[in-house]
């Protein structure tokens, strides 16, 4: 139980823990921005961007992560886009997680009733206006709980940028491997890390929740 405390092995875990949550979080940030855009595409009357959203969700969706990392990693560079391993991971897991919550937020989007759409375009708004102002803000309600599913589950995805050299939380185990401690005492404190991050993106969905609950 006692392996984090000897041999410097707590800095080791502590750096991988924090790696991991900025992954996760500077992931989530991009994935919720571009999963946005995409979903307006989808909903989109210009048939261009339907197009373009859904070949994006479909390619996406259904790609391996582990070869949008290895392509991220291996393609990009011989096309003369150089960055580190760890903005190669972001990207790659954005990219991933976008199809995702493209997704979420246009079935969120197609619960709002048509005729709120309709009486925003009475009232004149055009098609930015009505899915900001209108649209979204009631879809964003009903979409915190498949959301919130989608962001627990990116922390453990960033477990694949492990193999490509970002010392993430999972790579710790490598370290620890080496060293030539129990896998199952590794394995118990990495599980452990993994939980209390869900646990709190977990708790602050449920927060959010409560607070942009609508009175029945």
């Amino acid at each position: 139980m006692g392996i984090l405390f000897e041999d410097g092995n707590f800095s080791t875990f502590y750096h991988g823990f924090l790696q991991t949550i900025a992954l996760s979080a500077l992931s989530a940030l991009f994935a919720l921005l571009l999963g946005g855009a995409l979903a307006a595409f989808r909903v989109s009357p210009v048939p261009v961007l339907r197009v373009f959203g859904t070949t994006w969700v479909t390619i996406f969706r259904n790609t391996p992560l582990t070869l949008l990392m290895l392509t991220a990693v291996f393609a990009l560079p011989r096309l003369d886009i150089h960055f580190s391993t760890f903005t190669f991971a972001v990207i790659a897991l954005s990219v991933y997680t976008s199809a995702f919550v493209c997704e979420v937020l246009r079935a969120g989007i197609n619960t709002v009733p048509l005729g709120q759409a309709e009486a925003a375009r009475s009232l004149g708004m055009g098609f930015g206006q009505t899915l900001g102002l209108v649209v979204l803000p009631q879809a964003g309600r009903t979409v915190l709980p498949p959301l919130s599913s989608v962001f627990i589950a990116l922390p453990r995805n960033s477990a694949v940028a492990g193999a490509f050299s970002n010392a993430e939380l999972f790579s710790v185990q490598k370290v620890f491997d080496e060293k030539g401690y129990p896998i199952f005492m590794t394995f118990f404190w990495i599980a452990l890390a993994y939980l209390a991050i869900s646990f709190t993106i977990s708790g602050a969905f449920r927060v959010l929740e409560k607070q942009l609950a609508v009175a029945r």
